[in-house]
């Protein structure tokens, strides 16, 4: 029809009229197309009274932008008379909505429909006026999907989204996720529009209590201009609000540990340690249990009706178990408690139909601790107490508010500030100071000990400052100008970052003692530092030594990252619209005594390009594209190292003794203190501690896709992706390089720090300082650094069927084939659990990066994700959700060469593998990760549907899969092997289940 087709221009009008509105997501849009003299005007209402009136133009088109969320009646009017209305239309984050009205003849009766949404609207449900890739999830899916109460476990119903390879998790207990093969800390978090991404580590963010998101948006590329800060992906959770109609409700949620499968050990898998414990088994996890209860309670309702609302809820989880370490471990059985409380606030105020106020307050905190037990590891029996688990307090709060000023028809204002303080507070409970901290018990020399470990059963090993946290404020300023075919957004987005006190120090008397041992007593444990063999020193014929370890690092740094970004939504015709934006960042990091050491102020532009074509003119059939770039800033973690004085040394003995506290006595000295890392305690002066005109991280993203609808009951369609890390930032140690440059250049560097941050693969200019303290650039090529060029390459091929919910069932499969390689995979290096960001041993020296090139940590080459929910009678519903993910690529870490040396002094640390090369990927894969999580949702009638009593079965065929191995083929430099090669350190949760009492009025 005519009609219908004309419909799309609509919708595109949506787009342009909504601007950058749709890609900051807080807000939705609605539009449609008017039949030729039905009418002139529409006027839209709202849940809490809110009104807009907008005329229909001279192509019987309409858009309203920038929405708050919610339901609205949508009124057309002509010469100031209803003639038609729809109610119900429930608007969707960050997309356009389509209410159309057609001429009477073809819609008879049409003076009130009810229950139009997006869900149930006459068209198919594709959104035309966007250009990105993003996944939705509404209220009502959290609600009916057998999901773990966190943002992430949600998240990874999006396709190309996984949980992270190194098993990382957030300040506040959330297992992170991997956004297309990136590394898990190069994600950003929103809480609506503000953002609550962790400035420390980059760690995931503040998320709300569940049962107050009231929709979750997945971008997984494509995102818009007003976005930046990610390499990875956003995670953008926008919250409930209050109507004029009142609401409450709450939650009671539980999972007993004695439905909870039993947890599968782990043994040694390559042989034995000098001494063991329990034969081969490592880590009797089959002893471990928890249980979890979660209190949910909400309210909302009017202030006063039409003009001020509120809308909170609070979220009491708490995790109580029994944990046991591993047979080594200073920590071997721990009962511990995890509270971990939230709750959310908002305001909002709708001062008159043009000027909107809002204010949101939320909190996600954690609280950890625990009484620690002695075990016996042959009788799997727990022993008498030793000591207390360190009370540990992470998370915080955060304030924001948001103007949103509509001007006129065409010109609309929003402004948002914000601040967020986050704690890292960790304290040790009945701490004695005088006792040492002692590790490798196993190793030590069974003569003295007669086979049973000695340690004076200190379990901290690190004391932090209690003041430490972190603080942030977020300000975003935009303004929106419809004109013609365009609408024109420009704005700003600055965010300032500072950790406080930052940092820790080794236990007890400054050091700590951890011991070794080598079938090889004749080879050195660390010979490019200056280790002797022990069959060299008295007490060493044996292979038996100790290590004296000292760590020390406290500050307090900030950072400053500004953005200034223009966007233009231009409709070229009916069916083609084009999304042209360009953003420009500046990134500025600053040491403790607020100096700047990255200074990356020069422009930095990235361009946002895409187009969505609709190919029949009906809103059935869209192609689509976008090619972006993307900038990351550096967190505040580097800081703390690099361009900090710390200390992180260890010196070598023989002994003759170990006394009962574990104690060696009797030393003799192999070596003086040592850092591979050069970290002897001297604050750098901040030019040395980054090469000079340092360049940001960025990638660089393309992706073409299509959807289509088949007789607008089913959509299904396909993506293809690609993204290409163009610039990384990663830590270089090896000094020695810079100074022999210097030499050659007749320059006496007298002062060079002990690590600087480069751009890897490329290069790169270092400030070396001489005896009178001159600053002298030497320049090193990539060639003479002995490093191959960066990469990190993905690609992806994204399909996926779709049914939408038609008051029967809900259905989605998306499949993703991927390939995720290169040298690098960004700021974290999945396969030796580093999560430091750009301190990870990549790029340290150049043996480390010979065979780097490889399948990378967060590679998984097939996914299938099916999930969905059927309601059965108007009382039952059932729901299922199962994930197929091929499994990451292991990895060998040997020593160098096929003579297993040692050239940077990493130990087993290099991409060789019992002396034959061994690039990331070419010693097999993990396991297939199998999950299917099912669900049976029971509202009775005669609570009127609003009780609820839900059973969830996670993981129902008990599937524990291994999803990270010990890499480390042998123990030390020494090429002992190591009993720990290919043991797993991060498994898949075993089945559990999960009863929950809902109530909402």
């Amino acid at each position: 029809m005519k009609y219908r087709k004309r419909v799309l221009a609509a919708v595109i009008a949506a787009g342009l009229a909504s601007g950058g509105a749709l890609a900051q997501s807080t807000t939705g849009t609605l539009s449609g197309q008017v039949a030729p003299g039905t009418g002139d005007t529409v006027h839209i209402e709202s849940g809490t009274g809110f009104q807009r009136d907008v005329p229909v133009d001279a192509r019987g088109r309409y858009a309203i932008a920038q929405l708050p969320l919610g339901n609205y009646t949508v009124s057309l009017r002509k010469s100031g008379a209803t003639v038609q209305s729809h109610e119900n239309v429930a608007l969707r984050v960050g997309a356009a909505t389509d209410v159309s009205f057609a001429a009477p003849a073809a819609a008879p009766g049409a003076q009130n429909l009810e229950g139009v949404s997006v869900s149930a609207n006459a068209l198919p449900p594709i959104d035309v006026a966007s250009t990105d890739s993003r996944t939705v999830i509404t209220a009502q899916q959290l609600a009916r999907l057998p999901l773990g109460f966190n943002a992430e476990a949600a998240a990874r119903l999006a396709p190309g989204v996984v949980g992270n390879a190194g098993g990382f998790s957030g300040p506040t207990g959330q297992q992170l996720i991997s956004f297309g093969g990136s590394a898990a800390n190069e994600n950003a978090y929103y809480i609506n529009g503000f953002n609550t991404t962790d400035p420390l580590q980059a760690a995931g963010g503040l998320t709300l209590p569940y049962g107050s998101i009231d929709q979750q948006e997945v971008y997984t590329g494509g995102y818009s201009a007003q976005y930046g800060r990610s390499d990875g992906g956003v995670l953008n959770m926008v919250g409930k609000r209050g109507t004029n109609d009142w609401h409450f409700g709450g939650k009671l949620s539980w999972d007993p540990a004695s439905l909870r499968a039993s947890y599968d050990n782990t043994y040694y898998e390559n042989g034995l340690p000098p001494v063991p414990v329990a034969g081969n088994l490592y880590t009797p996890r089959s002893k471990n249990s928890n249980w979890n209860t979660v209190y949910d309670a909400y309210v909302g309702g009017p202030l006063i009706k039409d003009k001020l609302f509120f809308f909170a809820a609070g979220e009491w989880a708490k995790s109580e178990g029994d944990r046991l370490g591993t047979v080594t471990s200073s920590s071997p059985y721990t009962s511990y408690a995890y509270r971990m409380p939230k709750w959310y606030g908002k305001l909002d105020w709708n001062i008159n139909d043009s000027n909107i106020l809002e204010l949101t307050g939320a909190s996600n905190t954690r609280e950890t601790s625990g009484d620690i037990y002695g075990y016996d590891f042959d009788a799997l029996k727990r022993g008498d107490l030793i000591g207390h688990a360190d009370t540990i307090k992470t998370g915080g709060n955060l304030w924001n508010a948001k103007y949103t000023g509509y001007l006129t028809d065409s010109l609309t204002l929003t402004a948002q500030y914000g601040k967020m303080h986050t704690r890292n507070f960790e304290a040790p409970v009945g701490y004695n100071d005088a006792l040492t901290y002692v590790t490798g018990t196993e190793n030590q020399n069974p003569a003295i000990t007669g086979g049973a470990p000695r340690s004076a059963g200190q379990t901290v090993s690190s004391i932090y400052d209690p003041n430490q946290g972190n603080r942030s404020t977020n300000l975003r300023v935009s303004l929106a100008w419809a004109i013609g075919d365009h609408t024109i957004t420009a704005g700003i987005d600055n965010l300032t970052a500072t950790a406080e006190d930052q940092g820790s120090r080794t236990s007890g008397p400054g050091y700590s003692w951890s011991y070794g041992f080598t079938t090889r007593p004749g080879n050195s444990p660390a010979p490019s530092l200056g280790v002797g063999a022990p069959a060299n020193y008295p007490n060493g014929a044996g292979g038996y030594y100790v290590m004296k370890n000292v760590s020390s690092a406290v500050a307090t740094v900030r950072s400053t990252e500004r953005a200034q970004y223009i966007e233009d939504q231009w409709q070229v015709d009916d069916r083609l619209l084009l999304s042209l934006g360009l953003r420009n960042d500046q990134f500025t990091n600053y040491n403790s005594d607020n100096q700047p050491y990255i200074a990356q102020t020069r422009p930095q532009w990235a361009p946002r390009l895409g187009f969505s074509w609709d190919v029949f003119g009906d809103a059935t059939f869209k192609v689509y594209g976008n090619a972006g770039r993307y900038y990351l800033g550096s967190p505040l973690a580097p800081a703390l190292s690099a361009a900090a004085g710390y200390t992180s040394t260890t010196q070598y003995f023989t002994y003759s003794g170990i006394g009962a506290d574990g104690v060696p006595t009797g030393l003799t000295a192999m070596s003086g203190p040592v850092s591979a890392n050069n970290a002897f305690g001297v604050p750098p002066d901040p030019r040395t501690v980054t090469a000079k005109g340092l360049k940001s991280e960025y990638q660089d993203e393309f992706m073409l896709g299509f959807s289509k609808s088949i007789d607008n009951r089913w959509v299904y369609g396909a993506k293809v992706s690609r993204r290409v890390l163009r610039t990384g930032i990663d830590d270089f140690c090896d000094v020695d390089r810079i100074t022999n440059a210097a030499a050659a250049q007749g320059i006496d560097a007298a002062s060079v720090n002990s690590c600087y941050l480069i751009n890897p693969g490329k290069a790169n200019t270092f400030v070396v300082l001489d005896g009178q303290g001159n600053a002298h650039d030497v320049k090193l090529s990539n060639v003479e650094m002995g490093f191959p060029k960066i990469k990190r390459n993905y690609y992806a091929l994204d399909t996926f069927l779709e049914h939408p919910f038609d008051g029967t069932w809900y259905g989605r499969v998306d499949y993703t084939y991927s390939r995720s390689y290169g040298n690098t995979e960004g700021l974290t290096q999945s396969n030796v659990q580093s999560d430091g960001p750009s301190q990870s041993e990549d790029w340290d020296f150049p043996a480390l990066m010979v065979y780097s090139n490889g399948l990378q940590g967060n590679n998984h080459k097939h996914q299938l994700k099916m999930y969905g929910y059927w309601q059965l009678t108007p009382e039952w519903m059932v729901s299922g959700n199962l994930t197929l993910i091929s499994g990451s690529p292991s990895t060998c870490l040997g020593l160098f060469g096929d003579d297993n040396s040692d050239p940077a002094g990493y130990n087993s640390n290099y991409h060789f593998c019992n002396g034959r090369p061994a690039p990331p990927g070419s010693t097999g894969n993990m396991p297939w990760q199998r999950q299917l999580d099912l669900g049976v949702h029971w509202t009775p009638a005669f609570a009127d549907h609003k009780l609820g009593l839900n059973l969830d079965l996670f993981n129902v065929t008990n599937e524990q899969a291994t999803l990270s191995l010990n890499p480390h083929y042998y123990q030390d430099a020494t090429a002992t092997p190591n009993p720990l090669y290919r043991t797993p350190l991060v498994l898949q949760d075993p089945r559990y289940v999960r009863f929950s009492l809902t109530y909402d009025y």
